[in-house]
């Protein structure tokens, strides 16, 4: 099975790295001197918690042709960078393409490729990448299926991920799936804004975490409210006190230890662009819904208030 990976971020970094760990057949799609530093070195990464790094000769390649054949193609972008890849791949021979990651318009996604096999996808691995080598770490664990209303794909799942480490769950309502997980990502970033990337800044502000949880409740709220699912099974009681309580712990540790840095303050402070683009998709979901969500929208604004004040003391110094 050959495999492409369209992509070498953090994401598409570890994903190929685990992968090719795997045995699969692996290519990178990489660019500039990033994909100069992979042809030369090949793909290190280094684990952000431990001691040692790994180095794996994963083939390179510049662009994706229309003669390109993959059994699959994982588009490992940021959310707003998904509209400019799509006439690529809708004129590559390739039938299987998987978006990984943040997406906010699945179905948009989706029409504009009408002859291909679409999954969507999350992998879960987090950190940032440095000039010659990737700094994360990866729970070898994705969630991958399509939209609802298309044809299965548990068993083309199971031919690309049997026999490796990656744990895939096959979920076949992606759409809610990310959108949910929107709702209870976007909270955490308006929080890193907030405490300029350093979460350990608000680790005993009780009350500001506190509003991260209801702002997190309120969005599912709205999603439950128009009709749709929330995902995954275990955030369905997202009213009880236990829900409650598991957020505050998981915060608590996050804002506490280098955990918030690796999986969150370091991609929301990089990707600034992409977290904008799904608040704005995911506040036009609540505004079409008739939602309310003030909560959401004080974090909201506080946050991008920092953002734009910690961007302006970078332009100074320019």
């Amino acid at each position: 099975m050959r495999i492409l990976v369209y992509g070498a971020g953090v994401i598409g970094a570890n994903l190929a790295a685990d992968l090719f760990a795997s045995g699969r057949d692996v290519t990178l799609l990489a660019r500039g001197p990033w994909a100069d530093t992979l042809e030369r070195k090949g793909l290190t990464v280094k684990s952000a918690f431990f001691p040692g790094k790994r180095t794996y000769p994963i083939p390179v390649v510049r662009e994706l042709k229309h003669d390109d054949e993959y059994d699959v193609i994982f588009v490992v972008l940021r959310f707003s960078q998904l509209e400019s890849v799509l006439p690529i791949l809708e004129s590559n021979v390739s039938k299987n393409v998987a978006f990984i990651g943040n997406d906010l318009c699945p179905s948009a996604c989706r029409a504009k490729l009408p002859d291909k096999n679409v999954l969507f996808g999350f992998y879960m691995a987090a950190g940032h990448r440095e000039p010659d080598r990737v700094v994360s770490f990866s729970l070898k664990k994705i969630t991958i299926g399509q939209l609802r209303e298309d044809p299965g794909n548990e068993a083309l799942i199971r031919r690309i991920f049997d026999g490796t480490k990656i744990n895939a769950v096959y979920q076949p309502n992606m759409e809610d799936y990310l959108l949910c997980h929107a709702a209870f990502v976007l909270p955490v970033a308006f929080a890193c804004y907030h405490a300029d990337g350093d979460l350990k800044r608000i680790r005993r502000d009780r009350a500001y975490l506190n509003r991260i949880i209801d702002a997190n409740i309120e969005g599912y709220q709205a999603i439950e409210d128009a009709g749709r699912e929330i995902l995954p099974a275990s955030d369905k009681d997202y009213h009880s006190e236990k829900y409650r309580k598991l957020c505050y712990r998981v915060y608590r540790i996050m804002c506490s230890t280098r955990i918030g840095k690796i999986c969150a303050s370091d991609h929301a402070m990089n990707a600034a662009e992409e977290m904008a683009a799904m608040n704005e998709g995911l506040k036009g979901f609540f505004d079409a819904h008739r939602a309310s969500y003030p909560t959401y929208r004080q974090l909201e604004a506080d946050a991008w208030k920092h953002l734009e004040s910690r961007t302006d003391r970078e332009e100074r110094r320019i």
